[in-house]
């Protein structure tokens, strides 16, 4: 596999809240990918993404095995992101700035060309297969609820006011309640996970097109097309290709 990662300020945040993990090792056969996008006041989503991320890793690396079965792994990634809420949340309990701070989070875990998932949230998931791009995960949003309910059509949720309020993210509640999702991966597929920052500023069709177009520098790429749209947020991308 061949990894891109990069996230970016942005040009309109005086922070980057959004934090990444790549981690891969042969030994273990662990090929592990979590991406947070925090939220809440100015220190708090940086700490609840760093949390996240760094509290994830640390669970998943201690309890995976390569031996283990789908339903084994998808319930240690859930365990993982219970372990990463509890974190979070006890230290919004604790400081009274830090009590709105939440994160979305995606885990990503590759193993024999089997991709397990964990997602709260609306940063995203997604498979291309040749020239065809598919989302994968579904976002907790307010917006994409009004879209599933036939209220507003995929075009209108670009450009709605409400597009950013999450109905669900990682921190806020007691209880984390991820989406537990798992796809294949054929050779020359590529895993595109990404936050909103990506995504609120540029097309699936024009994500797609600048992979495509030159997978090398895919990621420093699609990161100066959502700047050059307004870069109204942290831009994160994390680009796997199965080679």
């Amino acid at each position: 596999m061949k990894v891109f990662a990069k996230s970016d300020i942005g040009r309109k945040r005086s922070m980057n809240q959004d934090s990444f993990s790549v981690f891969e090792d042969e030994e273990s056969k662990l090929n592990l990918y979590i991406l947070a996008d925090g939220m809440g006041g100015y220190k708090g989503g940086e700490i609840a993404s760093r949390v996240a991320v760094t509290a994830i890793e640390k669970y998943i690396k201690e309890k995976f095995n390569s031996n283990m079965k789908k339903h084994q792994i998808l319930k240690i990634i859930e365990d993982a992101i219970e372990f990463a809420n509890n974190a979070i949340y006890e230290e919004s309990e604790v400081d009274e700035e830090l009590q709105d701070m939440g994160t979305t989070v995606e885990v990503c875990l590759i193993l024999d060309n089997k991709v397990y998932i964990g997602h709260i949230g609306d940063s995203r998931i997604y498979r291309i297969r040749g020239n065809t791009i598919e989302r994968i995960t579904t976002d907790h949003s307010y917006v994409e609820k009004l879209v599933r309910d036939g209220e507003i059509t995929r075009e209108e949720a670009y450009t709605h006011p409400k597009k950013n309020l999450l109905i669900k993210a990682l921190g806020t509640e007691k209880k984390a309640e991820p989406d537990l999702l798992n796809i294949d991966i054929k050779q020359d597929d590529i895993l595109l996970i990404c936050s909103d920052g990506l995504t609120n500023m540029i097309r699936e069709n024009q994500i797609l097109k600048i992979i495509k177009e030159n997978e090398e520098l895919a990621e420093n790429n699609l990161i100066e097309k959502a700047n050059e749209a307004g870069g109204l947020d942290n831009i994160t991308v994390i680009i796997i290709n199965n080679k």
